[in-house]
């Protein structure tokens, strides 16, 4: 079934009796070419490019509750590719690429919405940092702005630009950058797919790897083991005990962080800002809610629920950046399970058990790195070869020494 102008026409003149389920439910076979261990944003267009990219044939994507019921459904749905160092901007150039036309190749309405993010400066230093960033994104083929003050009010008027601590010197702009429906990226890439031929399996939890002369063979689940020739694991938050079954230990943390959203509101926010003297940002979803966060909540937790402070410190840094915002009403709020590499960057390589294939460490990024993601992710699993925009993400670089500080924090997690 494809979904069509015609199509949604067609159903409401009969009673939408024609729609039917956007994947299978199928049992587990016995044996598998290539096993999935996620069924977030992640694992679902890691299958889809298996199937639909590289094809590969015989694929099992493993979700341990309901699809999309991870981070994936937990985040702010923003989407860019805004970055600095050589060893990120063109990963998330590619992505933007990707979501640029995702929607026509999964044949379903993602709400990929490109209306701007814009990054406020509130210093000289900051501005100069923002002037080499734009620089880079350009010779990484992404577009960028550098807006005075005047251009920001142009695009913002409603902001706080005279803040006695916070004055608003100008920002940076990506026209092409901005969000996109959560629920909607996963339940496309998983019609797509299922399409192919690939397996869903819901409720079916990852309890244990069986590993033989340094080869993984299968996996153990709560629905019984299941062969695979290859297993690639992309479980966001759950990456360290997921891993540890196979006897591995990641630089990573488990951290919690917290989003929210207002009652809806008539159109106000034009696309995503940040707030660039604290960790704010915000956007407004098309129902009318401003939809914002900040800081993760600063200890480890697997736990998707957070605490008080860090409330307060995004509620104090919205108000510092448009005092407005103290008249909404905060509907609600949810938790999301970050996992937050040494460095802030992702990894994305293969492992020391043969055959057995790590996707990781995003920190705040997971969501934008979605397409690209799943592209690169199953380029490596397919060819055994890492992807030419993912190639800096090697698991060993913190033992060799090349690191991709983004944020320039050093090897401390909770600060990225």
């Amino acid at each position: 079934m494809r979904f069509s102008g015609f199509k949604v026409v067609k159903e409401a003149l009969t009673g939408h009796r024609g729609w039917k389920p956007l994947w299978r439910d199928p049992a587990p076979q016995t044996h598998y070419d290539i096993i999935i261990v996620g069924g977030g944003g992640h694992g679902l267009a890691t299958a889809y490019h298996l199937a639909a990219t590289f094809g590969q044939a015989r694929i099992a994507v493993l979700e341990k509750g309901w699809l999309g019921g991870g981070n994936i459904g937990r985040n702010t749905t923003i989407i860019r590719s805004n970055y600095l160092l050589p060893g990120n901007e063109p990963f998330y150039e590619f992505s933007m690429k990707l979501w640029e036309s995702m929607e026509q190749a999964l044949n379903f309405n993602a709400m990929v919405s490109q209306r701007g993010i814009l990054n406020l400066c509130h210093t000289d230093a900051q501005r100069d940092a923002f002037r080499r960033r734009g620089n880079a994104m350009l010779l990484a083929g992404a577009d960028a702005e550098l807006l005075d003050r005047d251009g920001v009010r142009a695009m913002a008027p409603f902001l706080n630009f005279d803040n006695a601590r916070f004055p608003i010197k100008g920002g940076l702009l990506q026209r092409r950058a901005g969000t996109a429906r959560h629920d909607g990226v996963a339940w496309g890439y998983a019609r797509a797919a299922d399409q192919r031929g690939v397996d869903i399996l819901q409720n079916c939890e990852v309890t244990g790897f069986r590993i033989e002369n340094g080869t993984v063979k299968g996996v153990e689940t709560s629905r019984g083991y299941i062969g695979a020739g290859k297993v690639g694991v992309a479980v966001a938050g759950s990456s360290g005990r997921v891993m540890q079954m196979a006897g591995m230990r990641l630089p990573i943390e488990s951290h919690v962080l917290q989003a929210f959203v207002s009652e809806g509101l008539k159109p106000v926010i034009p696309g995503v800002i940040t707030f660039g003297a604290g960790h704010f940002y915000v956007s407004q979803s098309d129902k009318g809610g401003l939809v914002f966060g900040g800081d993760i909540d600063g200890y480890n937790s697997y736990a998707q629920r957070g605490n008080l402070p860090v409330v307060e410190d995004v509620a104090e840094g919205g108000m510092a950046l448009m005092p407005m915002i103290g008249r909404a009403r905060l509907l609600r709020m949810w938790g999301g399970v970050m996992d937050m590499s040494m460095d802030g960057s992702p990894i994305l390589d293969r492992t020391d058990v043969d055959g057995l294939f790590f996707n990781g460490g995003w920190c705040y990024g997971g969501f934008k790195a979605t397409p690209a993601s799943g592209y690169c992710f199953a380029h490596l699993l397919a060819t055994g070869r890492p992807h030419e925009t993912a190639a800096a993400y090697r698991l060993d670089r913190f033992a060799r020494g090349h690191v991709i500080d983004e944020k320039g924090v050093g090897a401390q997690p909770n600060l990225h």
